[in-house]
This record gives C-alpha cells, structure tokens and sequence, in this order.
C-alpha cells in the first residue's frame, strides 16, 4: 500500500491522468511531476523534455534513477511532506541534465498520482540560482541536506525554522509555521533535559550533552551538539541543533562492561556451586592473616574433601555429582558464620577460612558440624531422572594461624590444611585433623 492513502494527504488534489495536466504544456516554465513510491518520473511538459534533452515523456517516464543517493531520496520525500503541510515550498535544487550540475530555483506542490494515488510532488521551475563568486555556500547547504545527522533550526523561543531530511526522518516534518515552542521540548523523553537545555541556549551557551531522545525509531540516545547563529538575513539568533546516534554505541559499551563483570565473576567464583574460587580464596587469605596478625587475633584454615564422591558419579551421572558438590556448598555454608568463607578450589575440594577465632575449639566445634552434615543423605535425581538418596562423607585438614605467630602465609597454611587432609584420608576417612 502506497504512503499516500493516509489520511493525513487527503486534502491533496488527485491526478488520475495525464489529459488533467495537459494546459501545462502551453506553459512557458519547466514542469514535471515525480513519483515518490515509484522514485521516477510521472510526467513532464515539452520545457522539461527539453531540459533533460530527451524526445518524449515516455523516455522521461523510463529514466533511470538508480544512481540517486539514498540522501537524495529522503531530500525529496521531505518536500513532500513540507508541500503537503504548506501548499508550496520554494527550494534550491542541483539537477544533472546530460550529467552536468544545473542550479535551479524550484517551487513543488504535493499531489496524488494515478489510481493507486501515489506520492507526487510537481516541480516548477521558473529561474536558474546565480552562485556569484561564493558556490561553497551551495555545496555547504548540500551537506546540511544530504548528512545523516539529524539538523534542525531554532529560534531563541525554540520554535523550528529549518530541519534537514534526517531530522525528518526522525521527528516527522515540522511545519515551521506553527510556531510551536514545545516542539523543542517534547523531542526530549526527560522534558526537564529539553527545558534546560533550551534556556541554555537562549544564554548563548554552547554546548554538547547527551539525552534520550524520542524519535520515530523509538526512544534512542542521541549526542545534542547545540550552537548558537545568526539568521543571515534578519541577524536574529538561532539555535542549531545537531543530533548524533550514540545507542549502538552505548549499547555496546554496556554489553561490554557486562561481559566484563561475567568475565570477573568467572575468575572470582565457581560457576557451578556460585562460591569464590582458588583465586578469591588465595586473596582472601592474605587478607586473613594480615588481620589476624595486625589484631594480635587466630584463624583457621580447613581442607574440605568430599569422600565417597566418585561413587556417586559412577552409579548416578556426573548431572547428579553436580547436584551432589552444590549442595555441598550450601551445607557447608550453612555452618559458618557470615564473616567466614566458604570456597570451592577444583573437583570435590572445598576450603574454608575463619578469622578472629579464640582457640583451636572454635575450629573444632565448626568441623565437628561439618562432618555431621555432610554425613546425611543427598537426595538426587539419577540418569534417568529419578529421584535417589547418595551418601557420602568428608575429610577435613585443619591449620591454625596462632595468636602472634608471624611466620606463616596463605601458601603454608593451605599446604599445612592439605596434608592433614590427606592424613584424615589415609586413616579411614570422615574426620578431621590439626595440621601438626
């Protein structure tokens, strides 16, 4: 369905064919009509065959086009909607007759064409602009036009004068008779951000800021590059309004501050059971041993190892061993205090680490506690997905860092920790041991 069966160009006059336009010919000016949806031409009298050099309307009509910038798309299907809303609209054009650049002075009227009422813009053309000495102005006001930053003009109450087709495009055309200063405002999705940034510019402060901009592709995060000009025909100041599309950008930045805080998780904490890993607990063991030394205070360090484990993988599923070491974790969690760590450090390894313990029956008490815990049942879900009861036990190694003592880092307590483990281990299991 063409764009012209809205309601909004219901008041545009229907061209059905070409017996309706045909006075035109005994016009002395060059007039054509062009066809948005179909982006060629329609029409145009015996002045425009001759301004093109072709021999009749229908070589006009099959003109090939497809070299026309997507920039010069969009210019023309913004005068569209600027004739639609005000009649008539007066522009410079650059045209390319015989492929060489021709300036011209064009007025447009918006219509409707054929029978599937197509957009069409009729094109009068009555006088060629003289560039003078300064065609640089021409080519300046080619770039506004054709750039895929969003540009618009404001007077000092914020009422548009000027956008470009990328402003357009965003916003929709802006009749700039309406003298509406909330146009300004409302393009901002925090109001407040627009008001601000209007009564900025009415205090000629020039300045670049970013915002959440409410545009035809949905609510998006634009840099707002404002300037203050002058008009350059009454001297009156303007606002320049340049808008920058930073959303992918700033998506990606977020995307990437996120993988990085995944990525740091990663190396902090066990995937499976959630709980820090050997390279947190290493961290967090310094920083035990520095307290307890600096408070003149004890501290414990267990090796915790499942026993039984790799029976429980056999007979159920690696699928139930994980769900075995999770909530092992969690168990073992639940037997500490909150100022203690509990860590997964690889395989069925768990550590522990208290801090500001009184003796070595502080420690005592909490590995008593382990091993009763881990003593009861799993309940697990086998290969098969039915529901089974696993039991396995653990062995504990335990390292004192005494109070006073000074000679001892995380290394030597964790290595200290892992042969009393190894020790509970070789003298039957599901117990626990002082390092000695």
């Amino acid at each position: 369905m063409a764009l012209s069966t809205s309601d909004q160009f219901n008041h545009l006059s229907v061209l059905d064919n070409f017996d309706a336009i045909s006075a035109f010919d005994f016009v002395p000016d060059v007039i054509w009509i062009f066809d948005l949806d179909r982006h060629g031409f329609w029409w145009g009298n015996e002045r425009a065959l001759e301004f093109w050099g072709l021999p009749t309307v229908q070589d006009l009509i099959d003109k090939d086009l497809s070299a026309d910038t997507e920039g010069a798309r969009k210019r023309t299907e913004q005068t569209f909607y600027k004739a639609a809303a005000q009649g008539v609209t007066v522009d410079p054009w650059t045209t390319y007759p015989n492929g060489k650049p021709k300036t011209l002075l064009m007025r447009h009227k918006a219509v409707l064409l054929g029978p599937e009422k197509h957009r069409g813009i009729i094109a009068f053309i009555s006088e060629q602009v003289d560039l003078g000495e300064q065609p640089e102005h021409l080519i300046f006001s080619e770039a506004i036009r054709y750039t895929s930053v969003a540009v618009t003009s404001f007077d000092m109450s914020g009422t548009p004068m000027f956008e470009n087709p990328a402003a357009a495009e965003l916003y929709g055309f802006v009749d700039a008779q309406n003298n509406d200063a909330s146009v300004f405002v409302c393009r901002f999705h925090d109001v407040k951000e627009g008001l601000e940034l209007l009564e900025q510019g009415r205090q000629h402060q020039d300045g670049q800021s970013e915002h959440l901009m409410v545009t035809s592709k949905g609510v998006r995060r634009h840099v707002v590059d404002l300037r203050t000009s002058r008009h350059p025909l009454t001297g009156d100041y303007l606002l320049l309004v340049s808008e920058y599309d930073v959303t992918e950008l700033h998506n990606a930045l977020e995307q990437a501050e996120k993988a990085k805080v995944r990525l740091d998780k990663l190396a902090h904490y066990d995937a499976l059971t959630g709980l820090p890993s050997l390279r947190l607990c290493r961290d967090r063991m310094t920083q035990v041993i520095a307290q307890a030394q600096r408070e003149g205070s004890s501290a414990a360090i267990m090796f915790v190892d499942l026993d039984g484990f790799k029976a429980v993988n056999d007979s159920f599923g690696h699928d139930a061993g994980d769900q075995v070491l999770v909530e092992s974790g969690k168990r073992l969690v639940h037997q500490v205090r909150a100022v203690d760590t509990v860590g997964r450090i690889g395989g069925d390894e768990f550590i522990i680490l208290m801090s500001g313990i009184k003796s070595a029956k502080d420690a005592e008490v909490v590995a008593s506690k382990i091993i009763a815990v881990m003593n009861e049942p799993f309940s697990i879900a086998d290969m098969n997905g039915k529901e089974q009861e696993a039991c396995i036990g653990v062995s504990v190694g335990i390292s004192l860092l005494e109070e006073g003592e000074l000679n001892k880092n995380a290394e030597v307590l964790l290595r200290e920790a892992d042969h009393a483990m190894y020790k509970v281990k070789r003298s039957g299991k599901r117990g626990y041991r002082f390092a000695s």
